[in-house]
């Protein structure tokens, strides 16, 4: 459990009705779907049924090199993913996309979200005989696919009848030999939309910021439920599992997970960010000299509170660019404070004013806290923290790595204990009234903040569940 939220992975595919450098138009997708994971990343190209693939541990730019990319074939479709894991580690043998060679020909799948049966499905598996190169979940939905695929004559209705049997969230593209298949959860908890080049290269994506990048022209989104499937007679949607759940957009993907220039089911993720600085402003406004947001996911928040209160907005951070997932944490021995080393204060900006802070969320406090403590050592009178989102109190099955209550500042302290333990003059969250308003709509998940599950709660939510060590319950079994 990290004091910071992690991003969710980022799924890529590309259909084109001629060969080509689909592997070029995967990594650009997938540099513009980076922020989406920075544990891992990977490509498949498809050259007329002969697989290609590259997957390691790293960012785009380090794991596929000039060499590397240059190895890839010609092909007419490619897949491509980048990684955070809420389910197993961080090992190459999580990397995706998986590739599984069957008896009715090859699949490739990419995986963004996380299956909260994901136990029960891989107990059944294993004791079936299925042996598992890996311990994310996203194996075990390329099994049960694989598994209906060899009942089944077409690979749609593999797909359809393994959503049958998974919960959770799961945004998926899918490639076999001849098709590419984009794949969405009842729910709809996480993004996926698909567009076009314009010489008619279908281009599927997470996020709306990624077809942008490659210069397709956005389309729509998947419905949730949605089966797409591109081919060489066009586009295909089965929209028979539309409808048999409701709407459940994870509401983090506005707040925090997704890059504020993309559209999520038709809303403006910079857009819905402004609002919550506003209703912030509504609801917790303070007298104070300047709005500052804690770079990057504040940024969007601080302005809609300045417009709305008339505080000027200012830059009050400087962040650095080159620390991402993959930054060394130092040693016990090695008394350097990490934030130091990812924020740096503007003296001139904030020394003696009064200060309105804004983030987009609070986990355990430390790292709050020792942003406040920078503004201090500045020079700011007064610090005012504002918050884009309620108090996190629940975990969450879907994909975002909150996985225990005991971990959660919010579960032991009321926000007037927050607010001085962080060492703020006042904290204000964001209302969870207030995200309807907050998205234009309704129909997301906030059972972070509210505890309502729209699934079957999982019994074992370690992340770790599935490596080495037994769980409790296989202990028992064992005895």
């Amino acid at each position: 459990m990290w004091d910071e939220l992690h991003e969710e992975c980022g799924v890529f595919g590309v259909f084109s009705p001629a060969a080509g450098d689909v592997a070029g138009l995967a990594y650009y997708g997938l540099y513009a779907l980076q922020h989406r994971g920075q544990e891992s990343c990977g490509i498949v190209v498809n050259d007329d049924g002969v697989f290609t693939s590259h997957r390691d541990l790293g960012i785009v730019g380090d794991v596929f090199t000039r060499q590397v990319m240059e190895e890839f074939p010609q092909g007419t479709m490619a897949v491509g993913h980048v990684r955070y894991g809420t389910t197993g580690g961080t090992v190459r043998a999580n990397c995706q996309p998986i590739v599984v060679n069957h008896r009715k020909g090859k699949l490739a799948l990419a995986h963004n979200g996380n299956l909260s049966n994901a136990m029960e499905l891989r107990t059944e598996l294993e004791m079936g005989g299925a042996i598992f190169h890996g311990t994310s979940d996203t194996e075990i939905i390329a099994y049960i696919i694989t598994q209906q695929r060899l009942k089944t004559p077409s690979i749609e209705e593999a797909v359809s009848r393994a959503m049958d049997r998974l919960d959770g969230a799961y945004s998926l593209v899918i490639m076999s030999s001849a098709k590419m298949m984009a794949c969405r959860d009842p729910h709809g908890f996480r993004p996926l939309c698909y567009g076009f080049l314009e010489d008619g290269t279908a281009v599927v994506a997470s996020e709306s910021c990624a077809l942008t990048a490659v210069g397709a022209k956005f389309c729509r989104d998947v419905l949730p439920g949605e089966i797409l499937t591109f081919d060489e007679t066009g586009i295909h949607s089965d929209r028979t599992h539309c409808g048999t759940r409701e709407k459940r957009m994870c509401i983090f993907e506005y707040i925090y997970f997704a890059r504020p220039d993309s559209v999520l089911d038709g809303v403006c993720v910079h857009t819905a960010r402004k609002n919550a600085g506003r209703l912030l402003a509504r609801r917790h406004g303070v007298e104070a000299d300047l709005v500052v947001g804690v770079p990057d996911s504040g940024m969007d928040a601080a302005l809609g509170y300045a417009e709305e209160s008339g505080i000027p907005c200012g830059m009050g951070f400087i962040k650095n660019k080159y620390i991402g997932r993959t930054f060394i944490s130092p040693g016990q021995g090695q008394r350097v404070n990490q934030v130091k080393i990812k924020l740096s204060p503007i003296r001139e900006a904030v020394q003696d004013k009064r200060i309105v802070l804004i983030d987009d969320s609070i986990v355990r406090g430390t790292t709050s806290r020792q942003i406040v403590t920078l503004l201090r050592e500045a020079g700011a009178r007064e610090i005012h923290m504002r918050i884009s989102s309620p108090p996190f109190r629940n975990p969450c099955y879907y994909g975002t790595d909150i996985d225990s209550r005991e971990h959660l500042i919010a579960c032991r302290h009321t926000v007037e204990e927050i607010g001085e333990l962080i060492g703020a003059d006042s904290l204000g969250y964001l209302d969870r009234e207030d995200l309807p308003e907050m998205v234009g709509c309704t129909g997301f998940c906030d059972a972070c903040f509210s505890g309502e599950y729209p699934t079957k709660i999982p019994t074992d939510t370690a992340k770790d569940r599935f490596e080495g060590k037994l769980s409790e319950r296989h202990k028992e079994e064992k005895r």
